[in-house]
Formats: structure tokens, C-alpha cells, sequence
């Protein structure tokens, strides 16, 4: 596996981000893969950079779990929009950790939707080639096309500032506080979509997201009982 760059300074975060963004693919689907990593992180001031992949099957559940640990000293630092350099490394290593390679990455964070169209989903799956799919939490980048209706599995356009589609947010739940879903690599903005309404879904996030959340916790308060 190649190494994670580092960048020395943000002009050259944000040119590498450029660059690697015109190497994403925003076409395939992802309907044949059976086996995916859930990437999730978690971090306490002062202590390491936990990360996690549970390798997930989407007829038998989870197989197995990766940790990935990176030192504070060692992390790139905390600015939106510049994720991927501070938890990809992590993820690396969560992922080297599992028995078996997946055929997908359900990240969470962005993936084209980001001011430079390479949030960490995008960037994980043009690193490691291979199709990949952003879920967040929170917003970053861009705007709705319209009000997000409150009924379970209704979703809305994500567009740029220019009217680019860009993903979707996604309600996954009803009631519940959306999910922004956009295409990493490898993937369409239909497509991505339909893989993530697909996923059981217990709570707001996709199952094997939810584990991989309760993981990444786990594996932190490991290091810091």
C-alpha cells in the first residue's frame, strides 16, 4: 500500500487535493459488492488518533474489526476541509489490520461534496482505488435543492454553490437529523444513494456505520480507561 502524503503546509494540502480530485470517478454501483469497511475514528485531546474498518457483509453481518492508532504529535491538524490528511493514515492501518480486503469503503465524512471535491471518502477510494461512499453527519459543502421532508428515507439534492449536484441528504429515520451521502470514487450520485438506503438501518447511521462508531469508542477508551 502507498504511503499516506503529509502535506508541509496547506497550499500544498490544497493543490494535492486538486490534483487528486480530477482522478475521481463519479460512475459505477456498487449493487455486487457483498463485503465493505465502515470506517469511523474517534480522538481525545492529547491522546492518540483511534480509527477503525469493521469488515461488514451485507448477508452475514460483521466479520471482523481493524484499529488503527496514530500519536497527536504525529496528526496532521484539526481544519475543515482537510480531514483526510489528519485520520486517513489511521485508516490505513485499520484497513491492513482486517483478514480480508473489502469491495467498498462507507467512510464517515464527505466525499465529493467539498469546496475542492475531494472530502475523505473521495480521497481513501482514489488512494487505494476503490469504490467509496461518504456519509456525514454535518453539512460542509453546498446547499439543498429543497426542504428535506421529515418521513424516513426521503432525500433532498445536495448541489453546489454553482447548482452542481453533489450528493444527497438523506433522512434516514424519521424525525431524525439528516445524513449528507455523496459518491468518494467509483461511484454514481444515484448510485451512492441507493447503496446507503439499501443498508439496515437500526438508528440514524447505516448499521455498519453505527458499529463501526461504537468500535472507534471502544478502542479509545482502551487507550484511555
Amino acid at each position: 500500500m502507498m504511503p499516506f502524503p503529509k502535506p508541509e503546509d496547506l497550499q500544498t494540502a490544497m493543490a494535492l487535493q486538486r490534483s487528486l480530485a480530477e482522478r475521481v470517478i463519479l460512475e459505477g454501483s456498487l449493487r455486487n459488492a457483498k463485503r465493505i469497511a465502515a470506517l469511523d475514528a474517534s480522538h481525545k485531546r492529547g491522546k492518540p488518533l483511534v480509527a477503525v474498518a469493521v469488515l461488514y457483509h451485507l448477508e452475514k453481518g460483521p466479520l471482523a474489526v481493524g484499529v488503527g492508532v496514530v500519536p497527536e504529535e504525529a496528526l496532521f491538524p484539526y481544519i475543515p476541509g482537510f480531514l483526510s490528511f489528519r485520520e486517513a493514515p489511521a485508516y490505513l492501518q485499520a484497513l491492513q489490520a482486517l483478514p480480508e480486503p473489502p469491495e467498498a469503503l462507507l467512510v464517515d465524512g464527505q466525499g465529493i461534496a467539498h469546496p475542492r471535491g475531494l472530502g475523505i471518502a473521495s480521497h481513501l477510494g482514489v488512494h487505494l482505488d476503490l469504490p467509496s461512499i461518504g456519509v456525514a453527519k454535518s453539512l460542509l459543502y453546498g446547499r439543498l435543492e429543497a426542504p428535506l421532508p421529515l418521513e424516513a428515507g426521503s432525500a433532498v439534492r445536495l448541489l453546489s454553490p454553482e447548482g452542481r449536484p453533489l450528493g444527497y441528504a438523506y433522512r434516514s429515520r424519521k424525525g431524525v437529523k439528516p445524513l449528507f451521502i455523496s459518491p468518494g470514487h467509483r461511484v454514481g450520485l444515484e448510485e451512492a444513494l441507493a447503496f446507503v438506503k439499501h443498508l439496515p438501518t437500526r438508528s440514524r447511521l447505516p448499521e455498519p456505520l453505527r458499529l463501526a462508531h461504537l468500535e472507534a469508542g471502544k478502542a479509545l477508551r482502551r487507550l484511555d480507561p
